[in-house]
C-alpha cells in the first residue's frame, strides 16, 4: 500500500473526498495540522542549541550534489 498527499483546489474538495471514500482500503485523514510529539520538539531544540557552525552545510553545495545524484 502507498501513501499519498495531494493539494487540490477548494472547489474540488467535496468531489474528491466523495470519490475516494468509497474505495476499499482507502483512509482519508483530513487533519489540517501535523502534531509533533513533545519529545521530538525537545530533541530538535537541544540539537539547535548545541549546533556549531561546522555542523552546517552550504545549501548551494548540497543542492549541487543532490542534482548530480538524482537529475
Amino acid at each position: 500500500m502507498r501513501q499519498l498527499t495531494v493539494t487540490i483546489p477548494d472547489e474540488f474538495y467535496k468531489t474528491f473526498i466523495a470519490f475516494f471514500k468509497h474505495m476499499p482500503d482507502v483512509v482519508i485523514d483530513e487533519r489540517e495540522t501535523i502534531e509533533v510529539p513533545e519529545w521530538q520538539q525537545k530533541l530538535v531544540l537541544e540539537r539547535m542549541e548545541n549546533a556549531k557552525p561546522e555542523d552546517f552545510l552550504d545549501w548551494d553545495e548540497v543542492k549541487k550534489e543532490l542534482d548530480k545524484k538524482w537529475l
